[in-house]
């Protein structure tokens, strides 16, 4: 089969899941007001818990960044904005992702009895967790009037970075929850890798900070260029900051090259997760 004909055919397959994910658009929605029901059960603030969770880690990170070690911190204007715009996305991606790995495992019993797409599973977390960032972007909105950062027209352009993070989510999402089905210890070992990716993504410093001629062996590397390159969730954030926050003044255009970059490397994602999840899928009733 020639490469053209590969890709006719693979259009053709993510037509027909996409068709059948929408006949089943009922259920997706069912799942998705499950998942925020039981994650709120009992609890006070049911879903306001997104405005203030958010807040606090801001708050954290304000207090540690600018008091207790305010070099680190010198150069950024308006501090809680600059955090709170990379904080919401993670929390978004994070969230979906330690979800999304159980998502088949602990609907087994769904699995086993009822017919439907399996990749609906996964994505309603995704969903669920979508919600909860719409909600939490209120704290950002109130935070950038209180420190007088205007909206910009750029602003017009935050549904298609959000779907962007979503097109990336659900894609490595889909690849962890059926990785998680064959090999339980997924879940343990994305919650450590998510400590060290929170890390080395620029949520509570500038990515400006990282070198751009950085020598090792011999041989010298741009940092900045290779973070933004290997962590799609750096580039992600960077294009938050950039129609938002910009340089503590309001949004700016994000530059088009690495807009398009994100957003292809984040197709490719969900195109790979898709393939693994489709062919994986025969298999979830006799793992689980």
């Amino acid at each position: 089969m020639s490469l053209i004909a590969r890709l006719w055919y693979g259009l053709h397959q993510i037509r027909i899941h996409l068709v059948e994910l929408w006949r089943y658009r009922e259920l997706v929605r069912n799942l998705v007001i499950r998942d925020l029901k039981v994650r709120y059960r009992n609890s006070v603030l049911g879903i306001f818990w997104s405005l203030f969770n958010p807040l606090l880690m801001t708050l954290v990170f304000t207090v540690v960044f600018t008091i207790m070690t305010p070099y680190s911190s010198v150069d950024i204007e308006k501090f809680p904005v600059f955090v709170l715009c990379a904080i919401l996305p993670w929390n978004f991606f994070s969230a979906s992702v330690i979800g999304a790995i159980r998502s088949i495992v602990d609907n087994a019993p769904l699995v086993n009895k009822v017919y439907f797409p399996r990749e609906i599973l996964p994505i309603s977390v995704v969903l669920a967790n979508m919600v909860n960032f719409l909600v939490a972007m209120l704290v950002l909105f109130v935070l950038m009037l209180v420190f007088q950062i205007p909206l910009t027209k750029w602003v017009l352009l935050l549904p298609a970075v959000i779907a962007v993070q979503v097109i990336f989510t659900v894609g490595f999402s889909m690849i962890m929850a059926t990785a998680n089905v064959f090999y339980r210890d997924t879940q343990i070992i994305m919650e450590v890798l998510m400590l060290a990716w929170f890390f080395v993504t620029p949520i509570f410093y500038s990515g400006q900070i990282l070198p751009r001629n950085y020598e090792l062996g011999g041989v010298y590397f741009d940092v900045f260029r290779w973070v933004n390159i290997l962590n799609p969730m750096a580039s992600i954030i960077a294009n938050y900051r950039t129609i938002l926050y910009g340089a503590g003044n309001g949004g700016s255009a994000p530059e088009p090259y690495f807009f398009t970059r994100t957003l292809l490397t984040s197709v490719a994602v969900l195109a790979v997760g898709a393939a693994i999840f489709y062919r994986s899928s025969r298999s979830f009733g006799e793992e689980v």
